[in-house]
């Protein structure tokens, strides 16, 4: 088998046609690429066991959010080591052995949530599927360069392109093994027709001489529901929220994808160039080199760190959006426009930003060609930091006026937000290629791609911990309004046990919004308001690094 999957096996003929390429580096980018579609699992991870709505034993959101940041930061690692293995092993051994990871990862992922363990879920899809992230990034990336070196940005734009369309076209497929796959909780009876006891937390309702444990649904839970249902009591533990079979059967279409696409790669001859194309002579303005610097030593260049800054400050302002873009829309607008944003608009949303994603890497990148890399990116910072101070002030205008308007002002800045932040992934290994020459882009690339890893931390991390904090001091406002003796009717519990009912996911803002005085403004649009200052905040650090950008110094050229 490994002499099957060498380099030497894979150098194309004369005469080989180039764009033959594409497909497969499209094929692998867009499996991988649906791990931009994991804010569609969340709703169902969080309600594994209570089904309808979460339990106390369920997983928070914040728990399942970063077995996707674990999965962001070993892309990184991984890419950053399998770059200089790539150049030495080729494109296909390194395609097929991303095939396993990443079908293995969803493989030992849907085993971690039918037995309940998450940390195996953790190791599977985050770690494991996380390193065959990292494997099937790097290789279409560097060998389409060496096939276009006359259109880089379009290139890499194809390649990239398919990672962000990944997520487009899993939305269907998730949604529809998730659907099918789904078993609706035993539904026991409104709460006014059952006794309710409540016990450290947890409701609880007497069957047959037994104590079981129950999740009430209200009016404010049905648009958070999977599949809508009566509001009332239903029964936990029972049905299945579908998303171990669903984790199943991507790993065997995942697998089967990506192998094939694997075996159609080949790679140039090492001196060749497409017909009656020269290399562009040196141009310091534009900062295209005709020069090559090695792998260890473009890590010794200013220029390296100023484009991991712009890679890493450019990707934490848009990741963190993608972990929980599905959660994030339902709670700026579920609320006051119930009759619009619903489970299916929101899954809708994660689509659209999928496509709009996929469509700026091919765009930006295509056009960094004419415009250059340096005013790309000066376009997508300084845009980025006017959109992201806009969205609080969509979410404020939505709680005080609902009006749909909001809704579709919210949805364009998103959307563009979206094509610069995937424009920025595509556009960066052609400013690689213009700074340090392609010889060693797929190393140098991969050693980049560490920048990834460390947004796939920051991003997620900042926007559950600024949410979970927002969500603590709104509970503990509404607490203050509401009635205490409403309360206890409500919860079965006092005013005094409110920690107790909050960490067992008895009381949320949903339930609270039910019994506070008439007229309290509902204060969960605002949760997200101060992720989106901090990410503007971070794009402007970008911009300052992209406006410093000067040619590498001649003392760093390979001396040929």
């Amino acid at each position: 088998m490994i002499p099957l999957l060498s380099k030497d096996r894979i150098v194309a003929r004369p005469g080989f046609n180039r764009w033959l390429i594409a497909p497969a580096a499209l094929g692998i980018h867009l499996c991988i690429g649906s791990v931009y579609a994991w804010s569609l699992f969340n709703p169902a991870l969080v309600k594994r066991v209570g089904v309808v709505t979460s339990a106390a034993d369920d997983w928070s959101l914040r728990s399942v959010v970063w077995v996707f940041t674990v999965a962001i930061v070993c892309l990184g690692l991984s890419a950053a080591v399998a770059g200089k293995w790539l150049e030495r092993v080729g494109p296909r051994m390194v395609g097929v052995v991303a095939a396993c990871c990443w079908s293995g990862g969803f493989l030992l992922g849907g085993i971690g949530i039918t037995t309940g363990q998450l940390w195996l879920l953790y190791l599977g899809y985050g770690v494991i599927g996380g390193y065959g992230l990292g494997l099937g990034y790097v290789s279409p990336v560097s060998t389409l360069i060496r096939w276009f070196p006359d259109r880089r940005g379009m290139a890499t734009g194809i390649a990239i392109m398919g990672f962000g369309g990944g997520a487009m076209l899993a939305k269907p497929l998730i949604g529809t093994l998730l659907e099918h796959y789904y078993r609706a909780a035993e539904y026991l009876g409104r709460v006014t027709d059952l006794e309710l006891i409540t016990e450290q937390g947890r409701r609880m309702v007497n069957l047959g001489g037994r104590l079981h444990e129950v999740v009430v649904v209200g009016g404010n839970d049905v648009a958070g529901m999977i599949v809508p249902g009566p509001e009332g009591v239903y029964l936990v533990g029972s049905g299945s929220v579908g998303v171990a079979e669903t984790f199943f059967t991507l790993a065997a279409i995942y697998f089967v994808v990506m192998m094939i696409a694997a075996f159609a790669y080949r790679i140039p001859a090492p001196d060749w160039r497409p017909a009656g194309w020269e290399p562009p002579p040196e141009n310091s303005e534009a900062m295209i080199t005709r020069h090559h610097v090695d792998i260890d030593e473009a890590l010794k260049t200013p220029q390296f760190c100023q484009l991991w800054i712009v890679l890493c400050f450019n990707v934490t302002a848009g990741i963190g959006v993608l972990a929980v873009a599905q959660t994030m829309i339902t709670e700026i607008f579920g609320s006051s426009l119930p009759e619009v944003v619903d489970a299916g608009f929101a899954a809708t949303f994660v689509l659209m930003i999928s496509l709009f994603n996929m469509l700026g890497r091919f765009g930006w990148a295509s056009a960094s060609d004419y415009l250059g890399r340096k005013l790309t990116y000066f376009i997508f910072f300084t845009a980025g930091i006017l959109l992201y101070c806009s969205i609080p002030f969509f979410a404020a205008q939505v709680s005080q006026h609902p009006d749909i308007v909001w809704l579709v002002l919210f949805y364009a800045a998103t959307l563009l937000i979206f094509t610069m932040y995937g424009g920025g992934f595509a556009t960066i290994p052609a400013y690689l290629a213009d700074m340090f020459g392609t010889r060693f882009v797929g190393g140098i690339h991969g050693r980049l791609l560490t920048a990834w890893s460390t947004a796939g931390l920051l991003g997620p991390l900042a926007i559950t911990s600024l949410r979970e904090h927002a969500v603590q001091d709104a509970i503990a406002a509404l607490a203050g309004k509401v009635d205490p003796v409403r309360f206890e009717r409500a919860f079965g519990a006092g005013l005094k046990d409110l920690d107790a009912l909050v960490q067992a996911q008895t009381v949320t803002i949903a339930k609270l919004m039910e019994i506070v005085p008439p007229g309290t403004p509902d204060p969960t649009p605002g949760l997200y308001n101060q992720t989106m200052y901090l990410m503007a905040a971070l794009l402007f650090i970008a911009l300052i690094a992209n406006a410093l950008m000067r040619p590498v110094d001649a003392r760093h050229h390979l001396q040929q």
